[in-house]
């Protein structure tokens, strides 16, 4: 077993670690001592003496006007990290309650540019079983380029189904006729409406894409918000 690595899972330094076994070897002993042994500049084992200090594993004391430290026993060190996890315990109920307001409340995160916009259709990939899009077909084809027949390629590998409204175009037609051969269900609306972007819903989360001057995406996560925004895409859907 390496006692070095285990020590820095615990949550030591390197230099820490070398210092505490060092003192564990030769006993209660002064700075310059502790330096030679663990052949480090005195500067930095005061420095990290502190630390090991303020985190419990030695100890300091003062023997004729000279500043001593010891090991403290690995048994004690056992002690501390039991109490430490004891006192978390204590308070898990509390936790878990902050924990669950908190998976209650809405999320948002903003995206801005093409590649992290990419990153948020990435994002529909690696979570969405099924999703919904709105939106306009020329948008995404002419912001997304290349990118865009990589989505459509992964999401069809992911077995990913798409139920789309699109604004009625040549483009969106053409969509419609191949939705077959790419999981994709579409239907058209008019087009006498104008705006430029895309809404995709997918589980608890709903991201908007904003593609005219701006490249722009939000994303929120909340099930009261996307079983909204479902509603009324399954309202349109019924409709057309």
């Amino acid at each position: 077993m390496n006692i070095e690595k285990t020590l820095e899972e615990y949550g030591l330094s390197q230099k820490e670690s070398l210092i505490y076994l060092a003192l564990l070897q030769i006993g209660p002993s002064s700075v310059q001592k502790i330096a030679q042994k663990s052949d480090l500049p005195r500067s930095t084992v005061y420095e990290v003496l502190d630390d090991l200090t303020n985190k419990g594993f030695i100890n300091r004391y003062l023997k004729r006007k000279i500043k001593y430290f010891s090991a403290q026993e690995p048994r004690h060190i056992i002690a501390l990290a039991e109490n430490k996890v004891n006192a978390i315990k204590n308070i898990l109920p509390e936790l878990e309650a902050i924990s669950c307001v908190s998976l209650h409340r809405p999320s948002v995160r903003f995206y801005q540019g093409k590649k992290q916009m990419q990153m948020v259709l990435d994002e529909i990939l690696d979570e969405a079983k099924e999703a919904l899009c709105f939106g306009i077909a020329e948008d995404l084809l002419c912001v997304m380029g290349e990118y865009h027949d990589e989505f459509l390629k992964k999401r069809i590998k992911n077995k990913i189904p798409l139920r789309v409204i699109l604004r009625d175009s040549p483009t969106a037609r053409d969509r419609q006729r191949l939705g077959s051969q790419h999981l994709r269900d579409v239907k058209l609306m008019s087009n006498k409406y104008e705006f430029h972007g895309l809404t995709y819903v997918w589980k608890n989360k709903v991201a908007m894409f904003s593609l005219a001057n701006d490249f722009v995406a939000v994303v929120t996560e909340s099930k009261e918000l996307a079983d909204i925004e479902k509603a009324k895409f399954n309202n349109l859907w019924d409709l057309l």
